[in-house]
């Protein structure tokens, strides 16, 4: 029998485009504000997506239930990379990273909000293992304090789960991986351009742009590799997702990111680790991976002893 290995492949594409999304936006974070950068990141997109669905085949939501779960994982994606770039801007890239991938923990939390549905004991443990993680990264030389980019890197894995219980119901329709992306990038820049009005004065919004325009910095061709990244990141997931019967069964490649995201930390940052904040990521891995595997193998584990 003929394994269909191209699910792997799209997934594998995905997270090595989210982590080199994340490495241009932490360098990116010292040039522009989290505001402007979170609007730049989806309306960059959002104008390549439309351009390309122009060039293949134009197409609108069709339904009143497709633009609402369209503007539910719009408003997701939108406050999950604010609170994303926020946790990046202050912490290491492996520490944020971290944090957003604890996206798959609270998935089974909003489906018991949304759906009533039942919390597995797994998951209660996996999210007591990942309170006491954030707790030690927390720990430095003067004690502990929760320091609110911990709380808000939390908070992008919340909005991260979120996104993902979206995505999966938006991508067994019959709109384009272009189509359903390209309308929810521009629904999230939207939403996020109003935060930049109001945090941005006209004489900083004039600087932004003479910033970018300048030929001399290298400003606008990172935002357009950003682009390009988080594109292939979202297209791909979907041609994943449609090649499945479920989504947990490509959970455990959602992890790769992680991978490649120590790879980028080592290679192009200097920042070193206290030992208290390597065996809080470290615990909250472990969480990431016992919510993956330890399904499987208890339902492997009562097989062989039924």
């Amino acid at each position: 029998m003929t394994t269909d290995l191209r699910p792997l492949f799209f997934m594998l594409a995905s997270t090595f485009s989210l982590s080199v999304n994340g490495l241009v936006s932490k360098l990116l974070t010292d040039f522009i504000s989290v505001e402007m950068l979170s609007f730049l990141r989806f309306s960059l997109p959002a104008v390549l997506l439309m351009w390309l669905m122009s060039l293949t085949q134009w197409a609108v939501p069709d339904s009143k239930k497709l633009w609402q779960s369209l503007g539910i994982r719009a408003f997701c994606v939108a406050a999950a990379q604010l609170c994303f770039l926020y946790s990046l801007s202050h912490l290491s890239l492996m520490e944020t990273v971290v944090l957003f991938s604890t996206g798959p923990l609270f998935i089974p939390v909003l489906e018991k909000l949304l759906f009533h549905t039942r919390i597995p004991a797994m998951t209660v443990m996996n999210l007591t293992i990942t309170f006491l993680g954030v707790v030690l990264m927390a720990g430095n030389a003067g004690g502990f304090s929760l320091r609110p980019e911990l709380i808000v890197g939390v908070a992008a894995g919340v909005f991260n789960a979120g996104s993902q219980v979206s995505l999966y119901r938006v991508s067994k329709g019959s709109m384009s991986a272009f189509g359903l992306n390209a309308w929810c990038f521009t629904l999230a820049s939207l939403m996020l351009l109003p935060l930049v009005l109001f945090t941005h004065s006209t004489d900083r919004l004039a600087a932004s742009w003479q910033q970018l325009t300048d030929l001399q910095s290298l400003l606008l061709p990172s935002l357009l590799l950003l682009a390009v990244c988080i594109v292939n990141t979202q297209v791909f997931r979907v041609k994943a997702y449609r090649l499945v019967e479920s989504g947990s069964s490509l959970a455990p490649l959602i992890l790769t990111n992680l991978l490649f995201a120590f790879l980028w930390q080592v290679s192009f940052f200097e920042q070193t680790l206290m030992w208290n904040k390597v065996v809080g990521i470290s615990l909250i891995v472990l969480a990431t991976l016992l919510n993956t595997f330890g399904p499987v193998w208890l339902r492997q584990r009562q097989a062989r002893l039924g």
